[in-house]
């Protein structure tokens, strides 16, 4: 039995770890459910970018050490955060304490 990096050894000798990954199927009764699962993969991929690049705009801003640039950027990512709330990407909540924290941020500068 060879073990190399990226296989899994297991019962049925070493086989590439991305033949033992599970793909979920839904077995759905009806053509809406199968539509549903269809537009959730969709709404799936589009969230995980717009968080993506919140997160990374975050990042960003809070890194920054230059009070000009993060003031500039301020408006930008509170928008962004608010777009996303109203999406349903993020809680309301959630969006208001990150700019509220982002604005302390920049504020301390």
């Amino acid at each position: 039995m060879v073990r190399t990096s990226g296989f899994h050894p297991g019962n049925r000798g070493s086989i590439p770890l991305w033949t033992t990954k599970i793909i979920y199927k839904i077995m759905a009764n009806h053509k809406s459910a199968l539509k549903a699962t269809r537009q959730a993969e969709t709404r799936k991929e589009s969230n995980k970018y717009y968080a993506r690049t919140m997160r990374n705009a975050l990042k960003k801003i809070r890194k920054s050490n230059d009070k000009t640039e993060a003031t500039e950027m301020l408006p930008k990512v509170s928008a962004m955060l608010d777009k996303l709330a109203r999406k349903n990407v993020i809680h309301k909540n959630k969006a208001s304490n990150l700019k509220s924290s982002v604005a302390k941020h920049v504020n301390s500068l």
